[in-house]
């Protein structure tokens, strides 16, 4: 598996779980930022859309318990071995990375009246007339 698709595949499990395949969930997984949905567009390449129920044992362990190296690794021979079968698959998958934004890359976009952009906020944001901050 090409090293660069860890951090995406990775996050997608994180926001998933086992649903990471299935049909359309993007709705009630709102909060998936960007690299977890460039990893589900990767998972679904390699194992196609299905069912939570019909998810790969690997990607099902690994659901159960994401940031378990062992099961994390299983996953990745799992992939390899796919796209090692398969190089119009393998060729799909380079495309997704090359246009993917960097894993890891902040995005922070404000939209609307009095709205606050920021990646990290460390003390007081106040957008409010009059408003008295006080410690």
């Amino acid at each position: 598996m090409d090293p660069r698709a860890r951090p995406y595949v990775a996050a997608a499990v994180h926001a998933y779980g086992t649903a990471v395949l299935a049909p359309e969930q993007d709705a009630g997984h709102g909060d998936a930022g960007p690299a977890a949905r460039v990893g589900r567009r990767l998972l679904r390449q390699v194992f196609g859309v299905r069912d939570e129920a019909d998810a790969p044992r690997a990607l099902a362990d690994l659901a159960e318990s994401p940031d378990d190296e062992d099961l994390q690794a299983v996953l990745r021979v799992r992939i390899r071995k796919a796209l090692a079968a398969d190089g119009e698959l393998a060729g799909r998958i380079r495309a997704i990375l090359d246009e993917a934004p960097a894993a890891g890359a902040v995005s922070v976009t404000a939209s609307g009246e009095r709205s606050i952009a920021a990646h990290t906020i460390s003390g007081v944001a106040s957008t409010g007339d009059g408003a008295e901050i006080t410690r």
